[in-house]
């Protein structure tokens, strides 16, 4: 009883322990000195924003109008919904920066708690599992790419699971098959790489466990099994079929496997497993000269240089070599399924360069999914902490006497031989001068984990479990602070992402929150792009409120992303892409989408050459660059009286549009459900925007005649309209919108976004399709009706027009007779007839 109480106080010793590592180590983003930078800031500070803000506000944060036109912020892997963000959201109406970075470090903190946990129902030794817990949370891609914060996630939700599911077969529980079950749920909640090979873990310990157990083995753990399951589809399923519907509509549904093959891990950087900085990815005095950053090295591999960093501490790899490898401690029975799947992971990380991947691609599911064979130095990274922390195990509990010297040196002879390698390489890209530092300094490091290792097997009785904890605690946590600590890859000044700070004072966010603030009532909601004003800018939206073209994020709505021409993101001019239905920001398109304000860090004709004179108008310099006015850009909300047919597809790869105005005619790919006569009508109606929600636009329209109400807001199948509290259809109009048609009169026009129903319908409706009833062809096309496309004027340099008058007003400024009269020129041009496109 009491080897028993003192093995528990062990593994609380060892908790503690890591701990208190856990906090000095994070410390540098606890404080607030430094900010987990690039996706952390630019993609999931402004998702956790987001939801933060629609939830003081009493709104849904199902739906997010403030990217792209429009997206299903609920399918959107990404957003944060599902995870314990909610949490920080709930509490927090304007989330900070070291409140994020601390949820995010938080993960860590419980996934190596977790693995002390597994330590302990194993029996083994809590100094492993301290070992375990610090080279999880410091180690490889959970260092390296801290930015990644869904991964993290998925990481820390692995380990849970991974303990859960150990404690559900090893004690055929019920409740510990419900609690494992919930954890894998949450691990792949928000689906990603790193969650589906989680999963495969977590299945290779199950068949693991039949296999050595046999049938009574199998048979004990078929209920807890079948618990664990029924729990983690309970959490999973909703939210994995809004993903599924969503993805398939984006523009990656799948990933090919050359373009998967790309994000390969090259074989050269399992060198940074002995030599954390052999090629300068920490020193700022070194330019980084890794496979990644040389085309002449490895071509067309697409991964920044963190992301093939896979070192995890001097003592752990050692552990592994020798005496794991030399005495096959890794082979024990215990851990060989881990071994394997170790083993697994690093040919998978290595992608295009072996067999592996593409037998995995064609054959294993969930892996077309995703692009970066590299992710897979997470797991790495996951389960050398629980191998490395084996081993430890054996041979703090070896029996007196053994001696490790035999498997000392041939494990400093496979050191020794990596460093020739790494030197061999280095000289060969002539980057020998650069390499000898990093290479010193792993030469110490390991010498120092082959002196922890010799007072560990050599006085392990006299250590005790403390003085044990103790070592590991300081060689392990110096080791990782020193060599996987903060750098230019995981942390930064925290003033560079000050342009999303709710309250920032930034001159261009302070301009366009201005200009696009409306009184109530307005039919206008104008639009803004952010053209290429530095990565951590597209989703700023998202934080201040207003309506993005553009965004970042690797999923989009292929139809909008098609006709605008989006990308990823937008992080420098250079990468706005312009297609045939926007071939300017002096087009139809844009003017429908209610495009008003355009800031970019260069003069726009650079950028759009096929600009005229006076076709945007220059609003304001700023620090950051030029704020230019589409002044023909549209309302949100307008009453169109007439329709014509359109084919939409078509136009997207033409580019052409009916010659009509779009004041008088909505396109549509179907006939309105009234059947009206085809053509242009005048109508002078009066239109209310009189509320306009995250997931709810209430509109106002009296008319004297019947006609349409357009939304200039994303077509999407989950969204339902009511007339009066009546349901409606919702047209597809003008290529990307919506309109509901509505009688003469005074009418409340209610859009709501309805994921569940939508996504219930759309299922529906893909198991069940229906044939569509048999209509009459439309009419032939007249010569006069055809579509044309008239070449805009060449362009000698734009001739940079004043601010339109309501700039003026919103700005305070004093009209010019000059502006006035080119203000009254171009609102005289019907906004149809502005464009050539």
């Amino acid at each position: 009883m009491r080897r028993v109480n003192a093995r528990g106080a062990g593994y609380l010793l060892a908790a503690i322990g890591f701990v208190l590592a856990w906090g000095i180590l994070c410390w540098p983003w606890l404080s607030g000195a430094v900010t987990i930078p690039f996706d952390a800031k630019a993609h999931f500070q402004a998702q956790i924003q987001f939801l933060a803000q629609a939830l003081h506000s009493g709104q849904s944060p199902f739906w997010n109008h403030n990217i792209f036109g429009g997206s299903p912020q609920i399918a959107d892997p990404q957003s944060l919904i599902f995870s314990p963000a909610i949490l920080l959201a709930l509490i927090s109406p304007a989330p900070s920066f070291r409140e994020v970075d601390a949820y995010v470090l938080a993960h860590l903190l419980a996934g190596g708690i977790a693995l002390i946990l597994f330590f302990r129902d194993r029996g083994w030794h809590p100094a492993g599992g301290l070992l375990a817990a610090l080279v999880f949370a410091f180690g490889a891609s959970a260092a390296w790419r801290v930015q990644h914060v869904g991964q993290i996630a998925s990481l820390a939700f692995f380990a849970i699971a991974f303990w859960l599911t150990a404690r559900m077969l090893q004690r055929s529980s019920v409740v510990a098959g419900i609690c494992a079950g919930l954890a894998a749920g949450l691990m792949v909640l928000e689906p990603d790489q790193v969650a589906l090979l989680g999963g495969y873990v977590l299945f290779a310990m199950v068949v693991a466990h039949w296999l050595s157990g046999g049938w009574p083995g199998f048979r004990a753990s078929l209920l807890p099994i079948a618990a664990a399951s029924v729990a983690g589809l309970a959490v999973i399923a909703l939210p994995l079929i809004w993903t599924w519907l969503f993805a398939e509509a984006t523009t990656r549904p799948a990933i090919d496997l050359t373009e998967a093959g790309r994000g390969s891990l090259h074989p050269v950087s399992l060198l940074t497993a002995f030599i954390g900085d052999l090629f300068g990815a920490k020193d700022p005095n070194v330019e980084f000269w890794g496979p990644y950053n040389n085309p002449q090295w490895a071509k067309e591999l697409f991964l920044s240089q963190n992301m093939g960093q896979v070192y995890f501490g001097a003592l752990p790899l050692l552990l592994m070599l020798a005496p794991g490898l030399t005495r096959g401690w890794l082979w024990d029975r215990a851990v060989r399924p881990l071994t394997l799947m170790f083993g697994f992971m690093v040919l998978f990380a290595l992608g295009r360069y072996t067999p592996l991947f593409q037998l995995a691609y064609d054959y294993l599911p969930g892996v077309k999914l995703f692009r970066r064979p590299a992710d897979a130095t997470f797991l790495i990274g996951a389960l050398a902490a629980v191998l490395s922390g084996y081993v430890l195990h054996r041979i703090v509990t070896a029996e007196a006497g053994t001696s490790f010297r035999r498997d000392l040196a041939l494990g400093a002879g496979l050191v020794l031989a990596s460093f020739a390698v790494a030197l061999a390489v280095s000289r060969g890209e002539g980057h020998l001068g650069d390499a000898w530092k990093p290479v010193a300094l792993a030469l110490g490091w390991f010498v120092v984990a082959g002196g922890a290792v010799f007072l560990l097997q050599r006085w392990r009785g006299a250590l005790g479990t403390a003085a044990a904890a103790a070592l590991v605690t300081g060689v392990v946590a110096a080791d990782l602070g020193v060599n996987n600590g903060p750098n230019e890859s995981t942390a930064l000044a925290p003033q560079l992402y000050d342009v999303l700070q709710p309250g920032t004072r930034n001159e261009t966010i302070a301009l366009l929150k201005r200009l696009t603030a409306q009184p109530a009532g307005s039919p206008r909601r104008d639009r803004v792009e952010l053209l290429g004003m530095g990565f951590e800018w597209p989703n700023a939206g998202m934080v201040h409120g207003f309506d993005h073209t553009l965004g970042y994020n690797p999923l989009r709505l292929e139809e909008f992303s098609e006709a605008v021409g989006t990308r990823d993101g937008i992080a420098s001019p250079s990468e706005r892409k312009f297609t045939p239905l926007f071939p300017s920001y002096r087009c139809r398109l844009a003017n429908l989408l209610g495009l008003r304000y355009i800031a970019s860090p260069v003069p726009i004709e650079r950028i759009d050459q096929a600009l005229g004179g006076g076709d945007l108008n220059l609003v304001a310099r700023t620090k950051e660059g030029y704020v230019y006015e589409n002044p023909r850009a549209l309302p949100r909300v307008q009453f169109v009286g007439g329709w014509q047919f359109a084919d939409f597809e078509s136009m997207k790869l033409s580019g052409r549009w009916p010659e009509t105005d779009p004041q008088q005619a909505v396109l549509l790919d179907v006939e309105p459900p009234v059947a009206t006569p085809e053509g242009p009508v005048a109508v002078q109606a009066e239109v209310k925007l009189i509320q306009y929600r995250n997931a709810q636009v209430d509109i106002e329209v009296t008319t004297p005649a019947a006609g349409f109400v357009v939304l200039n807001d994303i077509w999407h199948p989950w969204w339902k309209a009511e007339v009066d509290g009546v349901e409606t259809e919702i047209l597809k109009a003008n290529v990307l919108f919506r309109a509901v048609q509505v009688p003469a009169g005074t009418h409340k026009v209610r859009f709501s976004f309805q994921p569940l129903a939508g996504a219930i319908a759309e299922l529906r409706a893909r198991i069940d399709p229906q044939e569509p009833e048999d209509m009459l062809p439309p009419p032939p096309m007249q010569e006069r009706d055809a579509p044309q496309i008239v070449a805009a004027p060449p362009s000698s340099g734009p001739i940079l027009a004043g601010p339109s008058e309501s700039v003026r007003h919103s700005l305070g400024l004093v009209p010019t007779q000059g502006s006035a009269a080119r203000n009254g020129t171009a609102s005289a041009q019907a906004p149809g007839e502005a464009s050539a496109h």
